[in-house]
Formats: C-alpha cells, sequence, structure tokens
C-alpha cells in the first residue's frame, strides 16, 4: 500500500532537526560542566545544590550522556521518527525522482 504522505520529506526533515540538535549539544555540554563545577562552591546550602543537581538531569535527559539516559530524549526521538518510516517508500521516492542513494 502506498504511501500518501513523503517519506523523503519526513527523512530530510529529521535530518536537518539532527542537525539543529547537534550544533545545540556543546553549549548544553559547557552548561552542564559549570553546574557540576557550581556544586563545588563552599558552604553551598543544600536547597540551591539540588537546583544545580535537577538542572544537570535536565540536560543529560535532553542531550544524554548519563547511565540512565545515555543517547538522550531528542536524538531517541529523531531515532524514532527515522525508525517509523518504510524503507520502501523512502527508495521508491528516490528512484522516482532520480536521484542518487548513497546507501
Amino acid at each position: 500500500m502506498p504511501v500518501r504522505w513523503s517519506a523523503l520529506m519526513v527523512s530530510d526533515a529529521a535530518g536537518m532537526i539532527e542537525e539543529y540538535v547537534n550544533q545545540a549539544v556543546e553549549p548544553l555540554e559547557q552548561a552542564r560542566i559549570v553546574a557540576r563545577e557550581a556544586l563545588n562552591i563552599p558552604h553551598l546550602p543544600q536547597y540551591i545544590d539540588q537546583h544545580f543537581l535537577g538542572l544537570i538531569g535536565e540536560i543529560d535527559r535532553v542531550i544524554g550522556g548519563s547511565q540512565w539516559e545515555p543517547v538522550g530524549r531528542l536524538r531517541a526521538k529523531i531515532q524514532s521518527i527515522r525508525g517509523s518510516l518504510p524503507e520502501e517508500a523512502i527508495e521508491a521516492e528516490i528512484r522516482a525522482s532520480g536521484q542518487q542513494v548513497l546507501i
């Protein structure tokens, strides 16, 4: 059964999203480093400490890098989009458009 939407356009959109996510990763990693260093501030009260820990946890969830979120939710969502695409539909669109495939 042919799909009525463009699997190739969805794949291209996922690729563009991934590029933007990759650009955002480095600044978020830097923010995580600063937050971890802030935990070493002398006499830091626990109610402030917990906010830094929460921030670190949120960054870990978004970009990955922790034992609980090794991939990160953004990349996992992109992988799930790609995993949902029927490969044969993408290949058929590429053949129909005459584009070369680098697979």
